[in-house]
C-alpha cells in the first residue's frame, strides 16, 4: 500500500529534524553528507515500483549501484550489469544480503551480443521488462582536445551514445508488450557546461540530451516515457578526475556549490521518474547538480 504524500513528507521532515537536533553544533559540509545518508536509512520504502522489472547498465558501483539498490528497495526486481564478473558477483551478493530482489550478468554495452544477453536474462527471470536505466559510460581521455585520437572518439560514442540507443531499441518491443515502460538515460552537467579537458566525453553527454528528447517523441505513441538525468559532481570514482582540476573549481566557486552530491541523491530522482508520480513527465533532462544548472 502506497504511503500518502503528506505522511511521506512527514517522515522525511521528522528524519531531518532528528538529525539536525543531534548535530546542530557541528554543521559542516562533511556532516551534511552524513546527514543525507541518515535520512535515506530512516526512510521506509514506498514500493512505488512494486513488481516492476528494471535493467540497470553500469550498475556494480557508484551511481549505477545506488540506482539498483533504490529500485529494489522500492519494490522492483532488478537486473544489474557490469563488464567484469567479479564486480557483478560482489554487487549481487551485497544487495541480496540486504534482502533485495536482484540478479546480475556480465555486459559490455558496446558489444551487441552482451546487450542481447542482458535483455534475455531479464526476460528469463521475470518474463517482462518495464524499466531501462542507461548508466554505463566511459571516459578514456583527459587532456587537450587536439590530442584526442579517432579511436578515442569512436570508443566514447560507441559506448556512451550508440550503445545507449541500441539498448533502448532492444528493450522497446518488450515494453510494448507490457503496455508501456520507462527509460532513464544518465547524462551529465558537462553536457551543458562542456569542459575542454574531457572534450569527447562532454560532447557525448550533450548528444545524450538530444537523444533523450527525440526518443521520447518517437516512443510516446507506445506509452514509453524517456527522461534523462543531467548529473552534477557526484562522489564516485568516475568523477575523481573532475574533482581534482582547477578548471572545475573555477566553475563551482562562483556558483556557490558547497559539496559534491551522493549517488543516493541521483537514485531517488531516477526512481521517481520511473514511478506513476512522474507519468506526465516525458522528454525532460532533470538536472541533479546542487544548483550548478539552476536558472529561471
Amino acid at each position: 500500500m502506497l504511503m500518502p504524500a503528506i505522511e511521506y513528507r512527514g517522515v522525511v521532515y521528522a528524519a531531518v529534524q532528528d538529525i539536525l537536533l543531534e548535530n546542530e553544533r557541528n554543521l559542516n559540509v562533511s556532516f551534511l553528507s552524513q546527514s543525507l545518508k541518515g535520512i535515506w536509512n530512516k526512510m521506509e520504502s514506498k514500493n512505488v515500483l512494486d513488481g516492476k522489472v528494471a535493467i540497470v547498465t553500469g550498475s556494480t558501483y557508484g551511481i549505477g549501484l545506488a540506482i539498483a539498490r533504490r529500485f529494489a528497495q522500492d519494490g522492483a526486481h532488478v537486473v544489474l550489469s557490469s563488464r567484469k564478473q567479479e564486480n557483478v558477483d560482489k554487487a549481487v551478493k551485497q544487495l541480496k544480503d540486504e534482502g533485495l530482489s536482484v540478479a546480475g550478468i556480465v555486459c559490455h554495452v558496446g558489444v551487441g551480443e552482451h546487450r542481447e544477453k542482458l535483455i534475455t536474462k531479464a526476460l528469463e527471470l521475470h518474463g517482462k521488462i518495464d524499466i531501462l536505466i542507461c548508466n554505463a559510460a566511459v571516459n578514456p581521455f583527459v587532456g587537450p582536445l587536439l590530442d584526442t585520437t579517432e579511436e578515442m572518439w569512436e570508443k566514447v560514442f560507441r559506448v556512451n551514445v550508440i550503445s545507449t540507443f541500441l539498448m533502448v531499441k532492444h528493450a522497446v518491443p518488450h515494453m510494448q508488450k507490457q503496455g508501456g515502460g520507462s527509460v532513464v538515460i544518465c547524462s551529465s552537467f558537462v553536457g551543458y557546461i562542456p569542459l575542454p579537458y574531457i572534450g569527447p566525453y562532454a560532447i557525448s553527454k550533450t548528444t545524450l540530451l538530444g537523444l533523450t528528447n527525440i526518443l521520447a517523441q518517437s516512443l510516446r505513441p507506445m506509452n514509453i516515457r524517456v527522461n534523462g538525468l543531467a548529473l552534477g559532481l557526484i562522489n564516485t570514482r568516475f568523477s575523481d578526475v573532475m574533482r581534482k582540476t582547477k578548471e572545475l573549481e573555477s566553475i563551482l566557486i562562483p556558483l556557490g556549490i558547497q559539496r559534491s552530491g551522493e549517488p543516493e541523491e541521483c537514485a531517488g530522482v531516477a526512481s521517481f521518474l520511473c514511478s506513476k508520480d512522474a507519468s506526465y513527465i516525458n522528454g525532460e533532462n532533470i538536472a541533479v547538480t546542487g544548483c550548478m544548472l539552476g536558472r529561471l
